[in-house]
């Protein structure tokens, strides 16, 4: 029988818990919002768009929805996909933002909203993506397309990969802008997951999305989301608006260190989408909160680990690990960390999964669980050690 057999998951030990719990966590962790008591939760505000969601953008759980996976066009919204490839061409090198684009008769005589671009200027890449997210200019977003894609179809297929590898699972493109066609569809659960990754993936280029008004060609257009003025905890993202698919409005908050994304689809009125929007984010942060339970890199176990120089080696989570619960009801939150091989043999490299932590409430339900890795490298012993760790395996 192998020595390194995988056995049924080890409860943690006094030793190997290196003084880990929620308290010594929190001591570490920013400061968090104010709480209040535990308090009955309420059922989410009764909206009149035809669908929404509202997930916590570091743990992903829902907190309210509405026809989450219905599939609905998406008009302007169609820009995040286009603004997410365009920002991971500018990440890889393959754009910068001062490049000149050359803007073609296409681009010039797109429909529906527009930068005011002239066909045949140079307008440098920076300025056209601030004229499609701020002014939602049709115009500028084919010109990034074409610029990106060679063609807009070449686009448009770039999209629907990159839709793929993001896991929405019920997203298809036909366009770059959202003007509308027959097959070009999406779901507020995948908006969100969408919204999620631009955020996480450009740092760097989300403070676009709270720019209130930019100017081009002498035309000053204010930015569409309205809550960029009246809550000044919003930070972005897109409205969009066709017949076809209502009035919609992604908008995402931060509020004590806690971040909420709301995506609301086919609202009846463009006052109601903000209403909605802002009727969720005030729920979420009123009735929840999002509590840091694990840092990456921070040591939560030192199991022994045989033939190796050292003798122990440092456990912990390559990830921080986030949970959402009702306010209040942190205190309930629990953890169980453990090894699932009986026994480690060096020598083992860093990064090398050997446990796992579990995250439940007191209910017993599983809010959140992260693979267990080796901090370091831990190279194996000398001659001796690994003949005397040898004989000692033999016995157990």
């Amino acid at each position: 029988m192998s020595r390194s057999a995988a056995a049924p998951l080890l409860t943690t030990t006094a030793v190997a818990l290196l003084s880990f719990s929620l308290q010594a966590a929190a001591a570490t962790a920013p400061p968090p919002a104010p709480t209040a008591a535990a308090m009955p939760l309420p059922p989410a505000p009764a909206l009149d768009a035809g669908s929404y969601i509202l997930v916590d953008y570091q743990t992903g759980r829902v907190l309210a929805q509405k026809n989450a996976d219905e599939r609905l066009p998406m008009a302007s919204l169609t820009k995040l996909m286009t603004a997410y490839i365009v920002f991971a061409a500018l990440k890889d090198g393959r754009l910068t933002p001062d490049e000149p684009v050359t803007i073609s008769k296409a681009a010039w005589k797109t429909g529906g909203s527009r930068m005011f671009v002239q066909v045949g200027s140079q307008v440098p890449v920076l300025d056209l993506i601030k004229g499609m997210l701020v002014q939602s200019g049709n115009d500028a977003t084919v010109a990034l397309a074409q610029k990106v894609g060679g063609t807009q179809a070449g686009f448009v297929q770039m999209m629907n990969t990159y839709a793929q590898r993001l896991g929405l699972k019920s997203t298809h493109y036909d366009d770059v802008d959202g003007l509308p066609q027959p097959t070009h569809y999406t779901t507020a659960r995948d908006l969100a997951t969408l919204t999620v990754a631009l955020i996480r993936d450009f740092p760097q280029d989300y403070p676009i999305f709270r720019i209130k008004d930019f100017t081009w060609n002498h035309i000053k257009q204010p930015n569409r989301n309205g809550l960029l003025w009246s809550d000044p905890s919003v930070d972005g993202l897109k409205t969009g608006h066709t017949e076809a698919a209502g009035y919609c409005l992604i908008a995402s908050a931060e509020r004590h260190g806690m971040r909420l994304v709301s995506v609301v689809l086919d609202a009846p009125k463009w006052h109601s989408r903000e209403a909605d929007a802002e009727a969720l984010l005030n729920y979420g942060y009123n009735f929840f909160e999002t509590e840091k339970v694990v840092t990456a890199g921070a040591p939560i176990l030192k199991p022994r680990v045989y033939e190796s120089a050292s003798g122990y080696a440092a456990v912990g989570a390559s990830r921080t690990l986030y949970v959402t619960v009702p306010r209040g009801k942190t205190a309930s939150i629990s953890t169980n960390a453990g090894l699932t091989q009986a026994r480690l043999i060096a020598p083992l490299a860093a990064g090398t999964v050997v446990g796992e932590i579990t995250v439940t409430d007191g209910t017993g339900e599983v809010l959140g669980r992260e693979p267990l890795v080796t901090l370091e490298a831990v190279p194996a012993g000398g001659l001796m050690t690994r003949a005397m760790d040898s004989m000692r395996l033999w016995f157990k």
